[in-house]
């Protein structure tokens, strides 16, 4: 790309940008959101508390926003389990969460899948 079409390019962009500036700045649901930020913020230096206080204060036990969204829409999967396996010609230790590792693979086209398993060491959370 040329630096006159990778210029012109940027130019184009930032008037996307500004327009989509002027259109919030003229959203009342953003100059709503920005005069109760700053109301808060001027509470806060009031009573000298921090956003950690104000957290605390509006949920005691902590609970994280992001922890529920993950766990609501099902995407909070639980982590496999960790195998190791070790090959008793080689010395050769695999470890993995999964069983498409290519070594392991490799060992199991060789060996077979019975055999293989039976190298296995240990398992871990």
């Amino acid at each position: 790309m040329s630096l006159l079409s990778e210029f012109m390019q940027k130019e184009q962009q930032l008037k996307q940008l500004q327009a989509e500036m002027d259109r919030l700045q003229n959203d009342d649901r953003l100059k709503a959101e920005l005069a109760f930020k700053e109301k808060l913020e001027a509470l806060m230096r009031e009573f000298n508390k921090s956003s950690a206080d104000v957290i605390s204060l509006l949920d005691p036990q902590g609970n994280k926003p992001a922890a529920k969204a993950s766990a609501a829409t099902g995407s909070g999967r639980r982590k496999r389990k960790l195998k190791i396996y070790k090959n008793p010609n080689t010395g050769e230790v695999v470890e993995t969460r999964g069983g498409n590792q290519k070594t392991l693979k490799a060992w199991k086209d060789e060996h077979g899948s019975d055999k293989v398993e039976s190298w296995l060491v240990r398992v871990e959370e």
